[in-house]
């Protein structure tokens, strides 16, 4: 599949990206309702409920089946790119259903139902895996990084920055550091197993940015002396 994508960005006007499929080429897209312009033939769109096992009944989603040759613009969220993915063959990684933004003809996704545990630890109850050869689409805050887990010796990410990590991981829930830095930080996902883990880092990145526009010196200064300062101190 040929893919083009074309990205546009404006600090006042927010961010959107616009596809380009040749004649014959099919794409899943998972936010419909973010499509806001469309040229083709009015039947290269097809709309229809997902068939996604273990999902809640209430929760009906919609993807739009596209087909080429047409090109469309979906908005993005703010503070939101596209980052694509090429997957060949099979793949162990298990992706939040809710960074996943299109993916093309030639993947097939798939849902894993969690363990008890693992859905206390991610608040989730399903993942979605691929296979096949293609290309899929995540949204995602800044750039998208790699880490190789290990079967020993554990990785720490936080929590909100996790993209997609191995089936075969091992997680648990937990700060890290002395007393200061553990009151001083999100939950993040202890990790071991093989494979690697896909994480964002513009999610911590707007909450600094945040502080530094809109906190003063000493408030600051209390958030980190004060044993949960950060949620007394707003």
């Amino acid at each position: 599949m040929n893919l083009s994508i074309q990205e546009h960005a404006s600090p006042d006007s927010g961010q959107a990206v616009t596809f380009l499929l040749e004649q014959g080429e099919e794409m899943h897209f998972l936010h419909p309702e973010q499509i806001i312009a469309y040229r083709g033939p009015s039947d290269g769109r097809s709309d229809r409920l997902m068939n996604i096992k273990g999902m809640y009944r209430k929760k009906k989603l919609i993807q739009a089946d596209m087909r080429g040759s047409c090109s469309f613009t979906a908005a993005l969220p703010p503070g939101y790119s596209v980052k694509p993915i090429e997957l060949a063959g099979g793949s162990d990684l298990l992706y939040d259903l809710r960074h996943l933004f299109f993916y093309s003809s030639g993947i097939t996704m798939k849902t894993r139902i969690l363990s008890a545990k693992n859905m206390l630890i991610t608040r989730d109850a399903i993942k979605v895996k691929f296979a096949g050869t293609g290309t899929i689409g995540v949204l995602t805050e800044g750039m998208v990084l790699e880490a190789e887990l290990h079967p020993d010796e554990p990785l720490y990410v936080d929590a909100g920055s996790v993209i997609a990590y191995p089936e075969n991981a091992k997680l648990d829930l937990t700060v890290y550091g002395n007393t200061l830095a553990s009151q001083h930080m999100n939950y993040h996902f202890k990790m071991t197993g093989l494979g690697t883990v896909l994480f964002q880092a513009g999610h911590r990145s707007s909450h600094l940015e945040k502080e530094m526009n809109n906190d003063g010196l000493i408030k600051r200064v209390l958030r980190e002396i004060i044993p949960f300062g950060g949620v007394f101190i707003k």
